[in-house]
């Protein structure tokens, strides 16, 4: 068994374990594409009626489809790397493909109570499309963000660049770039990101989302 893997996927359970991920991933990015266009309408149209619906149909994509797609993506996608020669922290492109899909994952988290509030008051007969077109141009530029960061790490699946993580030579290198005050460029990139991952969450817990209005 390589050291990088917990447990060693049969050749038909890989296989299916990666079709699985695929469809998932995939499956992942549509939702999150339709409900843009749900969003979208909602935003643009002149219809109220029509915005409402778009707006109960954009909450029943999430919890129905976005959400389970999300999750089933990130649970293959683990199983995938652990049972595998890749493993999940022995290459840098699945790390930070690791790092892109749980920022999605948390942003969508954070996002469900404003949904669902949406279309909440969407439901209600004194609905006003306007009222609240800056929480779903708020919402259309998330959707817009989570589809962009997705095509990264389907990009990171595809091409898979940088070099396997040596930590034996690593830990040399970080100790001889101590020594000379450098740092190497991946290690920029990591940190950049999971600041980035702090920065996005921290940001959305101080504004509140659309519980407050």
């Amino acid at each position: 068994m390589n050291r990088a893997t917990l447990f060693t996927l049969t050749p038909q359970v890989r296989k299916a374990t990666l079709t699985s991920h695929i469809v998932f991933s995939v499956g992942w990015i549509g939702a999150i594409a339709v409900f843009l266009v749900l969003a979208v309408t909602g935003l643009t149209t002149l219809n109220n009626q029509l915005a409402r619906s778009a707006y109960l149909a954009m909450e029943l994509s999430t919890w129905y489809v976005i959400l389970p797609f999300c999750l089933l993506s990130l649970f293959t996608g683990i199983i995938q790397a652990l049972g595998t020669k890749w493993g999940l922290f022995s290459h840098y492109w699945i790390v930070v493909k690791l790092i892109l899909t749980l920022l999605s994952t948390l942003l969508l988290v954070l996002h469900l109570q404003p949904i669902s509030y949406l279309a909440g008051v969407a439901s209600q007969a004194s609905f006003s499309n306007v009222q609240y077109s800056e929480q779903v141009i708020d919402l259309i530029t998330k959707a817009g963000a989570a589809i962009l960061v997705l095509l990264a790490a389907t990009t990171l699946s595809v091409y898979k660049p940088w070099n396997k993580i040596d930590y034996t030579s690593r830990s040399l290198a970080i100790h001889k770039n101590e020594q000379t005050g450098k740092r190497p460029l991946r290690v920029y990139v990591i940190i950049g990101l999971i600041i980035f991952v702090l920065f996005v969450i921290i940001k959305h817990l101080l504004s509140g989302g659309m519980a407050h209005h």
